[in-house]
């Protein structure tokens, strides 16, 4: 191991997280050809395939899960080396990795060009998953701060929110429940829901609706992203739930609408969390506070009648794991 070098190690952590080398460049700003490069040096280095590889199938070896245990834990001391140095030179040139669900990532990065302005300085790395992903990059020091509907609850975290998050049936135009009046939660079950994936927060938010009126809604298929739920509604394969905050420009076009219906729309919350394991740097503080400050009024100005009443104050995670009711 003595040859190996931080670039690898790297590159091969961001390929066992996404399993797929091309996610990995793109995480990375690299080609797919030299990902494959570096991982093959590492893996001339160690002596020992770290992934098998069946066309276009990618997983870890038993060497590479060992080996992936350790790196993790390399990356993340010298991530909190570096936070506890940008002390030292302060908020004008830190490094700052925010994670966020795949929700998020319609306001988010805009957040995040207006914090910019105001820090010119600070470099910025996003990462998007589901909820289930986002928890284990806490878990393991891959990002500083998450923004997420549900903070882990098995974990000590502070999870504050900053922002009502509301959640509804989408339809296209013209859909039998546009009728003009509220419908009744049972009338759901006339028509096929195209859902998100198991780990997402939006599915355990519709699973939660569901109990909540005891209901067993028709399913007609499953997919892990927004955009293409989006899509498949406007084709007019189903309905969905998802959250209001993923279709903005649909509703300004006329292509998507959100329909009235009992219990709806779910609101919750959106928290800015972040390990208590782990210091946080000057640049990491410094965006919490933003969001916290900014968070609400930002989205009330984007989104408008889509944005709900105000939340309560923040509220800070316990020490035991524990997180505020969401």
């Amino acid at each position: 191991m003595k040859n190996v070098t931080l670039r690898q190690l790297r590159v091969f952590s961001s390929a066992a997280r996404h399993l797929n080398f091309g996610k990995a460049a793109r995480e990375l700003h690299l080609t797919p050809p030299a990902v494959s490069m570096q991982i093959r040096e590492l893996e001339t280095q160690i002596g020992l395939p770290l992934f098998e590889r069946q066309g276009k199938t990618v997983s870890l070896t038993v060497t590479g899960e060992y080996l992936l245990v350790y790196v993790r834990k390399i990356l993340a001391t010298l991530k909190d080396a570096d936070d506890a140095l940008a002390r030292f030179r302060g908020i004008e040139a830190g490094r700052l990795t925010v994670g966020m669900v795949s929700t998020a990532k319609y306001f988010v990065p805009r957040l995040l060009a207006k914090f910019r302005q105001d820090y010119p300085h600070v470099e910025v790395r996003l990462s998007v998953g589901n909820r289930e992903q986002l928890v284990t990059q806490l878990q393991n020091s891959e990002v500083d701060l998450a923004i997420m509907g549900r903070p882990p609850r098995d974990m000590a975290t502070r999870a504050e929110p900053f922002a009502a998050h509301p959640l509804g049936v989408i339809v296209p135009p013209g859909h039998p429940l546009l009728a003009g009046e509220v419908m009744p939660a049972e009338a759901l079950g006339r028509f096929g829901f195209i859902i998100r994936e198991p780990g997402s927060g939006t599915r355990a938010a519709f699973e939660e609706y569901q109990r909540q009126y005891q209901l067993d809604l028709p399913t007609v298929t499953e997919m892990d992203s927004n955009e293409t739920i989006k899509q498949a509604v406007m084709a007019g394969m189903g309905v969905s739930f998802l959250s209001l905050h993923t279709i903005g420009l649909e509703l300004q076009s006329g292509l998507l609408e959100v329909a009235p219906v009992e219990g709806l729309p779910l609101v919750r919350r959106w928290y800015v969390v972040n390990s208590l394991a782990k210091l946080l740097s000057p640049a990491a503080e410094t965006f919490r506070y933003f969001v916290l400050e900014h968070g609400e009024s930002f989205l009330a100005e984007n989104f408008g009648a889509l944005q709900p009443l105000p939340i309560d104050s923040p509220v800070a995670a316990p020490a035991d794991g524990s997180t505020p009711q969401d």
